[in-house]
């Protein structure tokens, strides 16, 4: 994909030439409209920097819209200041244009993100094991868990902390008795966190029913969600810990 889907030294060597010949509307058959368009217009604000900037791109890169594809990934993730350096180079402009019909640019650069995450993913998965419970919970709560799973394998280790607080949020909502659920509905306006919950429950806990070593392990479950919401990234260790505490307390809270 990088190789063959990408444009590269030819592209720019082409766009260049035909600028400096005057053949420009030779490129109105071969590429799409918008993109003709773009390159149009900035060819007319100023033909000799146009020329010599393609001129350099076609010596300087080959792989460049790809790693400044990977680039723009990562800027559609992050807070970007307002650039008081000047207007966007040429290329970059029309590789905004390509992203948008074809998409291929970003595709290829998504491809290469997504590789890198491979095999560190295989390493994390292989070192767990089905959560095995012996009573079934909610929809929901397979769903929450099955995101923090995948937060952890693929990086999002502070995410992988915030799901396993969810997960278990959803998990004791479930297995409270009515009498407790309502009582917790009427003191906490219908919106209890895990550390409202987890208070309740150690208050109540011969009503609830609950395994006698639930609580400590969902408040271990709870500190590694609030240090991920309140005080920083979490590690890789810290949100291992935290789904292999969360999966315990599944299994402790699930057992009937």
């Amino acid at each position: 994909m990088t190789s063959e889907g990408a444009p590269g030294k030819e592209f720019c060597e082409a766009i260049a030439e035909l600028a400096r010949t005057g053949r420009f509307a030779q490129l109105r058959d071969v590429l799409p409209a918008i993109v003709y368009d773009e390159l149009w217009d900035r060819y007319q604000q100023n033909p000799e920097v146009f020329i010599a900037g393609w001129q350099t791109m076609a010596q300087e890169m080959r792989q460049g819209f790809i790693q400044h594809a990977r680039q723009r990934l990562t800027m559609l993730t992050r807070l970007r200041q307002v650039s008081n350096t000047g207007s966007t180079p040429a290329w970059q402009a029309i590789q905004l244009a390509l992203d948008a019909q074809q998409n291929d640019l970003l595709r290829a650069a998504l491809a290469l993100e997504l590789l890198q995450l491979v095999e560190p993913a295989v390493l994390r998965a292989a070192h767990l094991r089905e959560c095995v419970v012996a009573a079934p919970c909610s929809a929901e709560a397979d769903s929450y868990l099955d995101e923090a799973t995948r937060c952890y394998f693929f990086g999002l280790f502070t995410a992988c902390a915030v799901m396993c607080r969810s997960v278990l949020e959803e998990a004791i909502k479930q297995k409270l008795p009515a009498v407790l659920t309502k009582l917790i509905r009427a003191r906490y306006r219908n919106a209890p966190t895990l550390g409202n919950l987890l208070h309740e429950v150690n208050n109540n806990l011969q009503l609830t029913g609950f395994d006698g070593g639930f609580p400590r392990v969902a408040n271990l479950v709870n500190d590694a969600g609030k240090k991920a919401v309140h005080h920083g990234l979490l590690s890789e260790d810290e949100a291992r810990v935290c789904l292999q505490n969360a999966r315990e307390a599944l299994q402790l809270l699930l057992r009937s």
